[in-house]
């Protein structure tokens, strides 16, 4: 009777302890389950953009001003921007569409609009020199907008970005050729050399994007 009374007694005390622990027990296996999660990845961009998605990878790229020894990064300069982007050259029968394109940077650059000028000699029609070049662009056009030294634009040899604009759209074909570029890098439109920079199409897709 008594061996039987304390099997009883230990049954009971053990019973009471289990209920007591397994409150502190789950709790316990719950912040173990808490602190031990993987941590969330976060998904690839798909549109291959940097900086927290502000601006396009092929746009992150550092290029020299023409007949300067200042560079600018797209990125860090135009980062959430709408851009038109031209191929040029001082000894073209296009060349005096210099004077319209600075039109169109006064016009629309307090809307937010850069306009970029990649000189280029791909077609051969360039100035045999920066300062030639730049003399074109700066005291014959007057041009304030940004233009870039000389770089290849078509073919294997083309920078960065006229590679990705080829490849949205096409590449050029002959000089000042226009992309006009959505600020997530997204070529909106391509021009030929014979859209002048005062062309109806050509404005309204600016002032459409804008």
């Amino acid at each position: 009777m008594k061996r039987n009374n304390m099997i009883s007694t230990l049954f009971a005390f053990t019973f009471t302890y289990v209920l007591a622990s397994a409150p502190v027990a789950a709790a316990g296996q719950a912040a173990i389950g808490a602190t031990s999660q993987a941590p969330v990845a976060v998904a690839a961009d798909p549109s291959g953009t940097t900086k927290a998605g502000v601006c396009p990878a092929h746009l992150d790229h550092e290029f020299r001003k023409l007949h300067s020894q200042e560079t600018v990064n797209l990125c860090a300069e135009y980062a959430g921007k709408p851009l038109l982007i031209i191929n040029t050259a001082s000894h073209c029968g296009f060349t005096p569409q210099f004077k319209g394109l600075e039109a169109l940077h006064k016009k629309y650059d307090d809307k937010g609009l850069v306009v970029l000028g990649f000189s280029s000699n791909d077609f051969r029609q360039e100035a045999g020199s920066e300062a030639k070049a730049a003399s074109v662009c700066y005291l014959n056009y007057g041009v304030t907008f940004t233009m870039l030294a000389p770089t290849s634009v078509k073919g294997a040899n083309a920078n960065p970005l006229f590679k990705e604009l080829a490849r949205q759209s096409k590449a050029p074909r002959w000089n000042f050729n226009k992309y006009l570029v959505a600020p997530s890098g997204e070529v909106i439109q391509h021009f030929g050399s014979t859209t002048t920079p005062d062309s109806p199409i050509l404005i309204q897709s600016i002032e459409g994007l804008l």
